[in-house]
């Protein structure tokens, strides 16, 4: 099988129901062309995932799928943006024919749940690693930035944290039990919050997905919003199975680790008061923002907050 050959079976059909709305032109000529609507601005972002680092070696293609663009949109559901499209660059070892059809039912799946259309590409020979754009669209002004927070905010996240980390401890379990099934879905096949994102618009002073860790993420906010933050960790939501999983040590997955492309957000004490109880209910108020620099846990600093606390590509080891 020729470059050619595995585009059109096995990617050209994740292309062929593009919206006209957004994608005027899919994969085909050198470029994908998009409509911007009016009154909209264009919001993106790359991603790229590299076998060995962002996902197991010989991990199932189908998983891979899903979860590569899973981790890419969770981004523009952070800005608050509506998906629109998305492109896909392969590098793989080899056309193994098998292993595409699984990794394309799996991106195909993903993108009809996420209301993203592949509009382009690129495919190469070398080791496993996959990179994809995504495109998404909000109203002019309206993308919900690291850089709004302001003291006085609440600090809210949506679902539970901690339960992708804790599964990369059960990956290689041949017969998981009840709850390391429910934390390997979760670790497996994200769900990176769209909706929600995009309610947060008219909410949120500032947003951002914890992908890297909570700590490690709410840094980032308040860095690019010179502020500072207390939370409560007894506040920071946990699911059953994690805390039968990990007893006492379940708040400190759900604080320092990643994967689980939830949502961390800032807003307005005033605006809180007056959203709808249905978005309530898919958020935790777990502190507040300070105009003191720094991110305060149970009262004590937490030291280096952007970097100590998540992962870190290129942090040294001890």
């Amino acid at each position: 099988m020729n470059e050619f050959e595995l585009i059109r079976q096995y990617f050209m059909p994740l292309a062929r129901l593009y919206d006209s709305r957004s994608v005027v032109l899919g994969p085909g000529d050198d470029c994908a062309v998009q409509r911007v609507l009016p009154g909209s601005e264009l919001v993106f972002s790359i991603d790229t995932l590299v076998e060995g680092v962002h996902f197991p070696l010989n991990y199932r293609p189908d998983y891979l799928g899903w979860r590569a663009l899973a981790v890419a949109a969770s981004d523009l559901a952070a800005m608050g943006a509506d998906p629109a499209c998305f492109t896909l660059a392969l590098t793989l070892p080899e056309a193994d024919e098998a292993w595409l059809c699984d990794f394309a039912c799996g991106l195909g799946k993903a993108a009809e749940s996420f209301g993203l259309v592949l509009a382009g590409g690129d495919t190469t020979r070398g080791p496993l690693v996959l990179s994809l754009q995504v495109h998404g669209l909000a109203p002019i002004g309206a993308a919900i930035r690291r850089s709004g927070a302001k003291p006085g905010d609440l600090v809210v996240v949506s679902g539970t944290l901690g339960d992708a980390g804790a599964a990369l401890g059960y990956l290689d379990s041949l017969s998981p039990s009840k709850d390391e099934a429910y934390v390997l879905e979760r670790y497996h096949h994200p769900e990176p919050r769209l909706t929600l994102g995009a309610a947060l618009r008219s909410l949120a002073s500032a947003a951002i997905d914890v992908s890297d860790g909570l700590l490690a993420d709410l840094g980032h906010i308040l860095e690019a919003s010179s502020v500072g933050a207390s939370i409560e960790s007894a506040r920071v939501p946990v699911s059953p199975a994690l805390t039968r999983l990990k007893g006492p040590e379940a708040q400190e997955y759900a604080l320092r680790t990643g994967d689980d492309y939830e949502l961390c957000a800032t807003i307005p004490e005033a605006r809180w008061a007056d959203a709808p109880s249905s978005l309530k209910h898919q958020l935790t108020v777990i502190g507040v923002i300070e105009q003191t620099p720094g991110l305060r846990l149970d009262g004590t600093a937490v030291v280096s907050e952007s970097g100590a606390a998540g992962f870190d590509h290129f942090r040294r080891k001890a």
